[in-house]
């Protein structure tokens, strides 16, 4: 086995794996909650659609703009436990401070804030488990992506049932604890150096950060992973920033109801994940990911052909299923294409590209409700989301990293 193969020999820990699960779910809570707070802010400070859909715009190109950097800093760095522990940390304080907001730019900053912290994560966690299951990374990325339909279907419908006792701005208040909390225990258990840490560490020197750009921006399998999945990221946020809006002043639902109907949206590609993952490992990313996509489409047709009617609510689970399937998979081929020591580099690209398409999906979906109605969004999304999958058409077939061939072959 070669020196490379050797140490990324991967260190097989389910209980590792599950905690950083677990913080993934985290960074998603704050979001997840936030979603649902959205319509009773916009309502407090007299905000439009566009406004509020530029409240994570703001969140989404800070996001992007951080997102390189600090997948360079992950590579360079290596400390990946110290640095999940941080994210998670930097994440909950803006959310805590909007909390006591009293202004649409004060909003503006906190989001911000939390875009730069929450983009710290990805880089971190996923190369750490990718180096671990080199040969089941679909799996691995799908046991990490259930922690975000976990923070994002739980944390909707606690908003939601909060709502019902408290006023949005103690819901949010209540929601930083339970985050620092793990932040903590993060650090404490994964800050020790991580298997691969000084190996990142020496390879990511100064004078390769600009190669390891070059190499990645010359890689055809990442670039158009990162522009397909940004398209797809378009749909997703945008849908997560309007359903909520859509139910709350189209079909005139409470707060619990749209808890429960996110719950619904989550949950359902919490099942799908796995699912997904399990069959990328069998039979490669680009069916599984383009056949999800293709379906997402289709539901968001009908969704919008429903408008308010009662069968519009029926098509929300459907939607989550094949949405939210993708995204481990994604993941997973991305990691096939990138040596190990530019996988936090490469993961870095992939969520800045999700950022930018994740900064114009509400504020572009929030013009066209603004301007057509919020039932017209419906067929916006779905135009977005058959770009994506044209994307996907035309991206080179997977192949492995050197460091994996090279231990296959020894």
């Amino acid at each position: 086995m070669t020196t490379a193969a050797a140490e990324l020999s991967p260190q097989k820990s389910f209980l590792d794996v599950w905690l950083i699960t677990i913080g993934h779910a985290f960074t998603h809570w704050y979001p997840g909650t936030f979603y649902v707070l959205l319509p009773l802010i916009g309502s407090e400070l007299h905000l439009s659609y566009a406004q509020i859909g530029s409240i994570l715009t703001v969140q989404y190109v800070t996001g992007a703009i951080s997102n390189l950097p600090g997948g360079l800093v992950v590579d360079r760095v290596g400390r990946k436990g110290l640095l999940m522990a941080v994210s998670l940390f930097w994440v909950g304080i803006p959310y805590l401070l909007m909390g006591f907001a009293t202004a649409y730019w004060m909003l503006l900053c906190c989001s911000a804030l939390v875009g730069m912290g929450n983009n710290l994560w990805h880089p971190t966690a996923i190369p750490l488990l990718g180096s671990r299951f080199p040969t089941r990374r679909g799996l691995a990325m799908a046991l990490h992506g259930m922690g975000a339909n976990v923070g994002d279907a739980l944390a909707p419908l606690a908003a939601g049932a909060l709502l019902a006792l408290f006023g949005w701005r103690d819901v949010v208040m209540m929601n930083v604890l339970p985050g620092m909390l793990m932040a903590l225990f993060l650090l404490i258990h994964f800050g020790r150096p991580q298997p691969g840490d000084e190996l990142a560490a020496r390879r990511a020197t100064a004078s390769g950060t600009l190669r390891a750009i070059r190499e990645l921006a010359r890689n055809r399998t990442v670039t158009m992973l990162s522009v397909g999945s940004a398209f797809r990221t378009v749909t997703q946020m945008a849908l997560l920033t309007f359903l909520p809006v859509f139910l709350a002043r189209e079909l005139g639902y409470p707060a619990t109801w749209i808890g429960g109907a996110m719950f619904a949206l989550q949950a359902a590609g919490f099942v799908a994940a796995p699912i997904a993952g399990h069959l990328s490992d069998r039979m490669g990313p680009r069916q599984v990911i383009m056949s999800s996509m293709a379906m997402s489409a289709v539901v968001l047709l009908f969704m919008a052909f429903a408008g308010g009617s009662a069968a519009f609510v029926f098509f929300i689970a459907f939607l989550g299923f094949f949405l939210f399937a993708v995204r481990a998979v994604l993941q997973a081929w991305l990691l096939e294409a990138t040596p190990p020591e530019m996988a936090g580099t490469a993961v870095g690209m992939l969520f800045g590209m999700q950022s930018i398409g994740a900064a114009v999906g509400p504020l572009l979906a929030g013009v066209v409700a603004d301007r057509y109605g919020l039932t017209d969004t419906f067929y916006f999304l779905a135009f977005t989301i058959v770009i994506a999958n044209v994307f996907m058409l035309f991206t080179p077939a997977p192949a492995p990293a050197p460091a994996a061939a090279a231990a296959k072959a020894n």
